[in-house]
């Protein structure tokens, strides 16, 4: 069936947005306080650093039947469905909590779940989206869904931090719950229309485990794609990095004020940035845009790298957050521009899996690498102390500043070679448009 009334589907891509930004902010608010509580529990880099690996695993596993699940069943009740088991796990969480029964492994099994739930929806999401906004506006509107990852960044760390002495960790986790219910209504209030039929050799993916692999058979035969895709599995290696390391570099530096502070301006960062995205709509060529901002995003890591001072790490984490949202909106552009409507589940689950299987990796080297290697490194009298030390410091968080240094030079040199790579250069003129009816052979 074809969409009609633009003014409608625009109508409800806007309810659903707002659902969706609402809970994310909710889910921040309990990733924060979390992510804080086993920190100060335990001291240790590296059980903080099992949370962000219990949130990814998850998604990377259960990615090809997500997106089978999406193309297959009703995306609206896919994205409800997903919403009202994310509330539940952390209403069961609460109930821990209050029981005086909650240890640290029900953080991990906590982030498990809801990223369970997540493998599902994210995919639901991106493809429907693609569906309710115009070709020539996706850009803005990919800006508009990093919007609300912002708002969350920039709340979420501030709300946390000062609503956590007064209410506690169960009471910022029942806000979470209630966010969960705000966006399961507003899914409730809308219709998503349904994909155009398109042209698919039955043969070819007629059984339900064969369109298990259908995402990685379709990224596989087009060189554009799957190029860009490695570029963007190396860059969300070290965003994986960034993200086991911030806090305990900013912890070792102040206090949970100074974290939140860091956290609140980073949001501020994406929000400029999606704002932009939501304005601009991005370059006309988006592969530009993706390899520009990302490159400028290696300045940005070199900076929070090089002082231990807490403005220089806030700048940088504002201008890094800046670029996501214009590389995340630009990437995903093309990718809706590409894949035809009817198979975007399937593919964009893949893309998420095939993506996101870095990120475990960086999960389980960030911590041993800072703790056994880096840190000691630049601890007083350390190996680096009186060369590398003499120019960054020394002490606490240096060896993970140093770290975010190199990993500033690589995101640096990525784009450079991405560029040189003709498939990845090229891949908007290489690739026939998606959503201007693109038959699907069968991807065997």
């Amino acid at each position: 069936m074809k969409i009609k009334g633009i003014t409608n589907t625009k109508r409800v891509f806007l309810i659903t947005w707002i659902g969706q930004t609402v809970s994310l902010i909710g889910s921040g608010l309990t990733s924060f306080a979390l992510g804080v509580w086993v920190f100060e529990r335990s001291g240790s880099t590296t059980l903080f650093a099992l949370i962000g690996l219990c949130a990814v695993l998850p998604r990377i596993l259960l990615s090809p039947l997500a997106g089978a699940v999406v193309d297959r069943w009703n995306r609206r009740q896919v994205m409800a469905f997903s919403d009202a088991g994310a509330g539940l796990s952390t209403v069961v969480a609460i109930i821990l909590l209050v029981s005086g029964r909650f240890e640290i492994w029900h953080v991990y099994l906590v982030a498990s779940v809801n990223a369970a739930f997540s493998a599902i929806q994210w995919p639901a999401y991106m493809a429907t989206a693609s569906m309710l906004v115009a070709e020539d506006h996706l850009g803005r509107a990919n800006g508009l869904m990093q919007f609300s990852q912002a708002a969350a960044e920039i709340l979420a760390p501030a709300l946390a931090g000062g609503l956590t002495p007064l209410i506690g960790l169960e009471g910022v986790m029942l806000i979470d719950s209630a966010t969960f219910i705000f966006a399961v209504i507003s899914l409730i209030l809308v219709r998503f229309p349904k994909p155009e039929a398109i042209s698919i050799d039955d043969s070819g993916i007629d059984s339900f485990w064969e369109q298990l692999s259908f995402g990685w058979k379709y990224i596989s035969r087009r060189q554009g794609l799957l190029g860009l895709l490695g570029f963007l599995a190396a860059v969300n290696f070290l965003w994986g990095m960034v993200g086991a390391l911030i806090v305990p570099m900013v912890l070792s530096l102040g206090s949970s004020q100074s974290l939140g502070a860091v956290l609140s301006i980073a949001g501020l960062g994406m929000l400029v940035g999606s704002l932009a995205m939501s304005a601009w709509g991005g370059p006309r060529r988006r592969i530009y845009g993706v390899l520009f901002f990302e490159m400028f995003s290696g300045v940005c890591f070199l900076l929070m790298g090089a002082s231990a001072s807490f403005w220089p790490v806030a700048v940088g984490a504002f201008g890094a957050h800046v670029t996501i949202a214009i590389v995340y909106g630009c990437n995903q552009a093309i990718w809706q521009r590409k894949v035809a409507p009817g198979v975007q589940g399937r593919v964009f689950a893949g893309q998420q899996m095939l993506v996101r299987a870095s990120a475990p990796l960086a999960y389980l080297l960030a911590g041993p690498l800072a703790d056994k290697l880096f840190e000691p490194q630049l601890s007083a009298g350390g190996a680096l102390s009186a060369s590398v030390g003499r120019i960054i410091g020394v002490g606490p968080g240096r060896g993970i500043g140093l770290l975010f240094i190199l990993m500033g030079v690589i995101k640096i040199v990525l784009p450079l070679i991405g560029y040189l790579q003709p498939h990845i250069r090229l891949v908007e003129d290489e690739l026939a448009g998606a959503l201007s009816g693109e038959t699907i052979a069968p991807a065997r």
